[in-house]
């Protein structure tokens, strides 16, 4: 089975994307699964099961969704292998921008739209820049001068990415794009012992465990205070 892995911030189109490209997968006689992480609420499994995906679903809830992913990958991966998947697809919703839930070895997959600002390449940190390719959505309602400033955004921070523009709504590029997901020589039948390409955020502070109180006597752990000092 091989597994990929997207990511991507909020409504950037990564269900869009993720959905017309398992037609096209699905055409050339591939059995794709999708897992999605999300960290509140997601209702995306529907329109999978709907579209007659196998499909699961797990919510962080309060604890960190980039921890979550990685403590349930394993579990996941077995879970496509015991479905008799060919490609499993894990979707997750942007985590906390700090991190990446790319694994290596494994293709990652990065959908950010250009509609979300012109800095949000720089913003979204090794999402973006440990991604093997970069899709970039909502291309048709913006002019070609603003899909070229964005996409040279987009290489300025992973200039190694394949760089793709994909439409989810109509389907346009998603063809293109399922021909770079399976590879033969990247089948796996579990995660074990592989690494994660960025590390998570390191150490606890005491609100990751559920203090509420603000001041200092409440703040233990990892604590890092700003530089408000005149300059």
């Amino acid at each position: 089975m091989n597994l990929i892995v997207f990511s991507g911030p909020p409504s950037s189109g990564k269900t869009s994307v993720i959905l017309k490209t398992i037609e096209a997968l699905k055409g050339q006689d591939i059995k794709v699964g999708v897992v999605k992480f999300d960290c509140l609420y997601t209702d995306d499994d529907i329109l999978y099961e709907k579209a007659g995906i196998p499909v699961r679903k797990g919510l962080s809830g309060a604890l960190c969704p980039d921890h979550f992913f990685v403590s349930n990958i394993e579990e996941v991966v077995k879970w496509g292998i015991d479905n008799k998947l060919d490609l499993l697809i894990t979707e997750s919703a942007g985590l906390c921008n700090r991190c990446s839930p790319y694994i290596k070895e494994i293709k990652g997959v990065c959908v950010i739209d250009n509609l979300s600002g012109i800095n949000t390449p720089k913003k979204i940190g090794p999402m973006l820049k440990a991604a093997d390719i970069v899709v970039i959505t909502k291309g048709d309602i913006v002019s070609q001068a603003e899909r070229e400033v964005f996409s040279s955004k987009v290489n300025s921070v992973n200039p190694t990415a394949i760089t793709m523009h994909v439409n989810g709504l109509t389907g346009q590029g998603t063809y293109e794009l399922s021909t770079l997901l399976m590879d033969e020589e990247k089948e796996i039948d579990s995660v074990k012992g592989m690494k994660l390409r960025f590390p998570m955020p390191s150490a606890l502070c005491s609100y990751c465990l559920g203090e509420t109180r603000i001041g200092e006597q409440f703040q233990m752990g990892n604590v890092r205070k700003m530089d408000l000092e005149d300059r």
